[in-house]
């Protein structure tokens, strides 16, 4: 088959399907944003969108969100059009229509079945939005925001053949009368890669430091430090654990910008909650990494003997189901996401997102036996090898699907 791929950071989830459906003799090309994938292994062509113009002046502040949707998908019909100018017609369409691309990809190529990964649809209460106290309700103008987004993610609803969502609570945020034209198919978690490793060491040169498995290793990670992942959660429960466990050693990987949700006022949260915790943290034991090469990601998940990870209830991260993999007895906070995959005390525990006190007990008990949790730990793995192997559970379900 020809499949073309549309996804603005491409791989991004695509990530574990090409190389497999290249090696299956399909034909592979793709659409992205930017120039830094000018090409990629297993793909024949890829087409940058790019949009040659920004955002109106004098477009109605509720209406920009929109504008700039529709923008990115005159960008990729323009792109699409180029390949087809090329003698490229896809028999299936892959697309990410978060940003709004694949808005016109059935006019150029009315044959081709579309398939869409539909991750979430925004609400403006009850799910992440308006779910901490700590910070603002939603506005009336981010509120009409959220409403544009949600009319390109409706579109693409409408227009493709079949969807795609990772998990069951992250299809439940979708609209019901998707019914059967919704699929649960994971991207996928390399768990053979992810496997436990009695000999894992990371050694951090400038600071005399090298942890391997057993050693009182604590660890969080987020692709950047913001709320909506509970790093302020975390931090705050930080003084209490390193107070209780003195010999412990605190790993926090992630950068200082925003993924998700509004940017503070000034700075970055990483600081801001460094700063209110700041005194009564021993620095010598706590490391922040900033964002760190995949394979130094695995060798931690490998030797921490706790791993934190708190959400709103949002899009749940590979890092969580990765760690579990690595053998990582998960601390996680009890909201839709991540009770989807953990059961408290069967295969993780879980904690109230904002229970900061009792965040804290529950990881010092972690850190002080740690052999009373070994069969989490072996369950927490087993969970992702039943659920969310990539070779044995996604790939032949998306086989499936292109079928």
């Amino acid at each position: 088959m020809n499949i073309l791929l549309i996804h603005q950071n491409f791989p991004g989830q695509f990530r574990n399907v090409v190389p497999v459906w290249a090696a299956k003799g399909h034909v592979l090309a793709a659409i992205h944003s930017g120039s830094r994938t000018a090409s990629y292994p297993g793909v024949s062509r890829c087409v940058s969108d790019s949009p040659d113009v920004g955002n109106s002046k004098g477009v109605h502040s509720w209406a920009q969100e929109f504008e700039s949707k529709m923008i990115r998908a005159e960008a990729c019909a323009r792109a699409c059009q180029a390949l087809k100018a090329e003698g490229f017609e896809p028999d299936l369409v892959f697309a990410h229509p978060g940003w709004g691309e694949p808005l016109m990809v059935k006019s150029i190529f009315p044959r081709a079945r579309l398939v869409c990964l539909m991750e979430f649809f925004y609400r403006a209460r009850g799910l992440d939005m308006g779910f901490d106290p700590e910070f603002p309700l939603v506005s009336l103008e981010e509120e009409a925001r959220l409403l544009a987004k949600n009319a390109n993610l409706l579109l693409a609803m409408d227009m493709m053949d079949l969807g795609v969502t990772p998990t069951p609570w992250q299809a439940s945020t979708l609209p019901t009368w998707l019914g059967s034209k919704l699929h649960v198919i994971h991207e996928g978690i390399d768990t053979a890669r992810f496997a436990p490793d009695a000999g894992a060491e990371i050694t951090l040169p400038d600071r005399g430091v090298t942890v391997r498995p057993g050693d009182e290793v604590l660890t969080f990670v987020a692709r950047n430090l913001e709320p909506v992942r509970g790093y302020h959660i975390f931090m705050r429960a930080l003084p209490e654990i390193m107070r209780r466990r003195p010999n412990a050693k605190v790993f926090i990987i992630g950068g200082d910008g925003v993924s998700y949700g509004a940017a503070p006022a000034e700075g970055s949260y990483r600081v801001r909650y460094l700063q209110e915790v700041g005194s009564g943290l021993d620095p010598q034991r706590v490391f922040f990494m900033g964002q760190v090469p995949y394979e130094v990601f695995r060798r931690l998940m490998q030797i921490t003997r706790c791993h934190v990870y708190l959400t709103y209830p949002f899009v749940l991260s590979w890092s969580m189901l990765e760690a579990m993999s690595a053998g990582a007895l998960v601390v996680g906070s009890d909201t839709g996401p991540v009770r989807d995959v953990i059961e408290s005390g069967r295969n993780g525990l879980l904690v109230d997102f904002f229970d900061v006190d009792a965040l804290a007990l529950q990881v010092s008990e972690v850190l002080a036996e740690p052999a009373r949790f070994d069969a989490m730990r072996r369950n927490g793995r087993n969970t992702v090898i039943e659920r969310f192997d990539l070779q044995t559970v996604c790939l032949p379900a998306y086989a499936r699907l292109l079928q």
